[in-house]
């Protein structure tokens, strides 16, 4: 694997995994758009996406890093030191941990499935533009109803339907980012809440994720000759991740998230003509 090639998926990766515009679903197209062919075995590929998704784990660890040492010691305590009453900051750790149990699930139990049956760049394609339609949707319904609860408002319920809404997530074109956004939209919470919720949701499932992976990879090994190119992902999709949740935030102050919906219609059209014309 050329490192040109590692870096433009490092960036893929780290931009797409955090921006509701779908990293698996990025990360199939921009190989098959340009006829790249990096990985010889199925095994080499799962390593690279290891890296990958350790990259945006460091991302969001640091860029969350002040919540999460809150979130952390106040959830401990919470389990080890019951002599102390439950802080609110500590039942949210807990809620944003269930929160990554339905997809957990679902993508453990039906792996192999998943990658034979979803992934074509057409399907993809339609899920860019249906759940990019979608987003757009409730958040205008969103806003109608003036809809401004905070983070701090999460519920059970609530972490319960963001976290099984991610579940469609592992459909390659859906967007985890995008469907939790729009599942925390729906359920109250305000543009700037939702963009956070659906970073803070990221950590347990990028996590589970990442260490399922990284058993694999010390059962296999690093293919020879991916190691560089793997590190060389890690770093760039760290720090792309970084930028991509810091613009993000900004960006939702102040604005829709209509930018992110149109590039998806946009890409979405663009691989869908691309398939029908045999372009590609």
């Amino acid at each position: 694997m050329s490192i040109l090639h590692a870096i433009v998926l490092g960036i893929v990766q780290g931009l797409t995994e955090f921006l509701p515009i779908s990293s698996s679903g990025h990360l199939v197209i921009v190989p098959w758009l340009f006829g790249w062919n990096d990985f010889e075995t199925a095994a080499t590929a799962r390593a690279f996406d290891t890296a990958l998704h350790l990259g945006t784990l460091i991302a969001v660890l640091i860029y969350l890093r002040q919540d999460l040492i809150i979130y952390v010691s106040q959830g401990v305590q919470l389990v080890f030191n019951r002599k102390k009453p439950a802080t609110q900051a500590g039942r949210r750790a807990w809620l944003l941990v269930l929160s990554a149990v339905p997809a957990g699930i679902v993508g453990a139990a039906f792996e192999d499935k998943i990658t034979e049956k979803l992934g074509s760049p057409a399907l993809i394609s339609v899920s860019l533009i249906i759940f990019g339609v979608v987003l757009i949707w409730a958040d205008r319904r969103a806003t109608a109803r003036n809809y401004l609860q905070t983070v701090d408002s999460l519920t059970m319920r609530n972490a319960l339907v963001i976290g099984a809404a991610q579940v469609l997530a592992l459909n390659p074109g859906t967007s985890r980012s995008g469907i939790t956004i729009t599942a925390a939209r729906l359920s109250g919470y305000s543009r700037d809440a939702a963009a956070r919720l659906s970073f803070l949701m990221s950590v347990p499932i990028i996590s589970g994720a990442v260490v399922f992976k990284l058993a694999k990879l010390v059962r296999d090994g690093i293919p020879d000759g991916l190691l560089t190119p793997m590190l060389v992902g890690i770093v760039v999709a760290g720090v792309s991740g970084w930028l991509a949740m810091w613009s993000m935030i900004r960006l939702v102050r102040t604005k829709t998230f209509a930018p992110y919906v149109v590039y998806r219609c946009l890409i979405g059209a663009g691989v869908l003509i691309a398939v029908t014309t045999g372009f590609r």
